[in-house]
């Protein structure tokens, strides 16, 4: 009988279902990748390659730049210059409207209050910026640092965990490429972008950065990807 008993018991136990894992927030989602920014070096190269996929009013548009760290940059798809050509385009790294170099941007501090305050100081153009960043939420800038720049470690992990402390962000759930967050900007305007906390990457986001360093809203998503290379544009 006390074996009977003890595989009862046994059977019992093993049928209790474990407790549903709570869905992970939208803070702790740029709190892991603000973490896994921290041990992701950019690499080497002699270029910063930026490349920007959307959807255009014909199709799927794709934009590029190669930029040394001296500042010269060539750019494929630009809107002035024929298509698929790569010409010569002196446009500079911008933030806030501020031109930033790369010695700027390896001087940035590595904790989100005082980078957040660094950023706020900067010089910039108001009229290309959204509202929000104007009176202080400066999403667009931080998203800026985390996506298109040649941001160092620390300083992109203080970039994420500042975007972690925006109220009211949240997490709609699992997409393809990571977690789709949403930030608010104002009772109807937000951006959304999907985050992959792993590899510390914004898959693609909502968010269009624009040449005076401000930011607009796309009805679409709007992907970038950046790297160090030694292959010349072509």
């Amino acid at each position: 009988m006390a074996v009977a008993a003890a595989v009862a018991i046994a059977v019992i136990v093993t049928s209790v279902s474990p407790p549903a894992a709570a869905p992970v927030s939208g803070r702790d989602v740029l709190l892991m990748a603000a973490t896994s920014a921290e041990h992701i070096p950019q690499g080497t190269g002699t270029y910063w390659h930026i490349t920007r996929t959307f959807q255009g009013p014909n199709g799927p548009q794709m934009q590029e730049s190669w930029t040394t760290r001296d500042g010269h940059r060539w750019s494929r798809n630009d809107p002035y210059a024929a298509p698929g050509a790569v010409v010569e385009d002196s446009a500079p790294f911008r933030l806030m409207g501020a031109e930033i170099g790369f010695e700027e941007l390896e001087g940035l501090p590595a904790d989100p209050e005082e980078l957040k305050e660094r950023i706020a100081g900067l010089p910039r153009h108001d009229s290309a910026m959204m509202p929000a960043d104007r009176q202080g939420a400066l999403v667009s800038p931080l998203i800026t640092l985390i996506t298109e720049l040649p941001t160092p470690a620390q300083v992109r992990s203080a970039a994420f965990e500042a975007l972690a402390a925006t109220p009211g962000v949240k997490n709609a759930g699992p997409v393809e490429g990571g977690q789709e967050l949403l930030i608010p900007l104002s009772e109807s305007l937000g951006v959304r972008m999907v985050v992959d906390p792993e590899a510390a990457r914004v898959a693609r986001a909502n968010i269009l950065l624009t040449a005076e360093g401000g930011a607009a809203l796309s009805h679409s998503y709007i992907s970038v990807t950046t790297e160090w290379t030694d292959e010349l544009p072509r």
